[in-house]
């Protein structure tokens, strides 16, 4: 069993990872490339930074002795629904000279594995976007949000600055002089925290900066929301307190009060020491006491040990899982 060589790919919108592992542990090679969701960048690159990364991970190791792989994708069921996607994906695992087959599975569920081997349980992501699934048996059974900027995404990176913005906007039409969140926001999106005599031209001018970018790209001033935070500045406690509600109620739509399986966080605004982590965790605890909470973790070692289950030789997932995938706390 310690020569079984598997591969495991965590491919995101702006970075994808891959590592090469054999099921004692070790750590045989890892790559790294830039973003490779379909959905985002088209099948035809996000193939290219895939094999980008495979040749990294396995530079130093024989293609033929890995015997099964996975790639949680963000974007994965538009890749399983379009056969040229899939072919672009099939061509680059060869091109890495890997002959073993391999699963595609969904990034929440690459992140709930990156933070318990438990086969059941739910996953709460917020980073630019948010969404919340339950686990069943390791396969993703019911999801809530996740709907996208313009829809949901309740409680995100996204939902983060532009309720920021909006709460400026608010101040300016009020004639209230902006906080010191207020003050980051013009800041960033003006160069210059300064309101005209008129406010409304700041107004129509914090607009434009606004609705000339991608509508997503608002997700950028969310460090400005979570920075203000630490410093108790009150408009901000009061979005980060609004977030954590909103995403606590996205996962209370798929799991049932008073259920004891864990609960894993992932997505920059969750996993790190943020205010936004700290309040979600408070909720959390508040709606599911009895339940623990990780952090997600590795997600390429994640998606390894999902490609481990399906050989034969594994008989104990969860042993296998602290061989594998770093513990979170």
């Amino acid at each position: 069993m310690s020569d079984t060589v598997v591969v495991g790919l965590d491919v995101g919108g702006t970075s994808t990872r891959a590592t090469v592992l054999t099921l004692t542990g070790e750590r045989l090679g890892t790559g790294r490339a830039g973003g490779g969701n379909p959905t985002s960048h088209g099948a035809e690159r996000a193939a290219a930074e895939l094999l980008t990364a495979l040749r990294g991970a396995l530079a130093d190791v024989d293609p033929t002795r890995v015997a099964a792989g996975t790639i949680g994708l963000a974007g994965a069921a538009r890749l399983l629904a379009e056969p040229a996607g899939r072919q672009a994906f099939d061509q680059a695992w060869r091109d890495a000279g890997l002959r073993c087959p391999y699963d595609v599975h969904g990034d929440a569920l690459v992140a709930y594995a990156s933070g318990t081997a438990s086969p059941d349980g739910t996953v709460l992501i917020a980073g630019t976007g948010a969404i919340a699934a339950r686990v069943c048996a390791l396969r993703l059974d019911r999801v809530a949000d996740g709907h996208g900027w313009l829809l949901g995404d309740a409680g995100s990176g996204f939902w983060l600055g532009r309720e920021a913005v909006r709460r400026l906007l608010a101040d300016l039409d009020s004639g209230r002089a902006p906080g010191p969140l207020a003050v980051a926001v013009l800041t960033e999106l003006l160069g210059s925290a300064e309101v005209s005599a008129r406010p409304r031209d700041t107004v129509d001018r914090l607009i434009q900066a606004v609705t000339r970018r991608p509508p997503v790209e608002l997700a950028r001033l969310a460090p400005l929301v979570v920075a203000a935070a630490l410093d108790d500045e009150p408009v901000a406690a009061g979005l980060i307190d609004e977030a954590a509600g909103h995403l606590a109620e996205s996962a209370n739509r798929i799991r049932p009060p008073g259920a004891v399986s864990p609960v894993v966080l992932g997505g920059g605004l969750l996993t790190g020491d943020t205010p936004l982590a700290t309040a979600v965790r408070a909720e959390v605890g508040r709606r599911w006491p009895d339940a623990r909470v990780f952090s997600a973790g590795d997600g390429a070692a994640a998606a390894a040990w999902l490609a481990a289950l399906s050989l034969p030789e594994v008989t104990d997932p969860a042993a296998l899982h602290a061989l594998l995938v770093p513990p979170t706390a």
